[in-house]
């Protein structure tokens, strides 16, 4: 899991660079569960994906059935 840009950070959280870098020197847990939030984002975004790939294969592996048995 990458570590999101500090861009990225400041677009989503609306806050600019000085104030990211203020709470990752001042209020590193805050900082930290941010960076957390977003592995886990990324964690989940990507079983979703795979979720919707093995669904993709259930489909047709139904239609070739469906074709056999008719």
């Amino acid at each position: 899991m990458n570590v999101p840009s500090l861009r990225k950070l400041e677009s989503d959280l609306q806050v600019n660079k000085t104030t990211l870098h203020n709470w990752k020197k001042n209020r590193p847990k805050l900082f930290e569960f941010i960076i957390e939030s977003y592995k886990n984002k990324e964690m989940l975004k990507k079983h979703l994906e795979l979720l919707i790939e093995q669904k993709e294969l259930i489909e047709k592996e139904i239609k070739v059935t469906k074709n056999i048995i008719n």
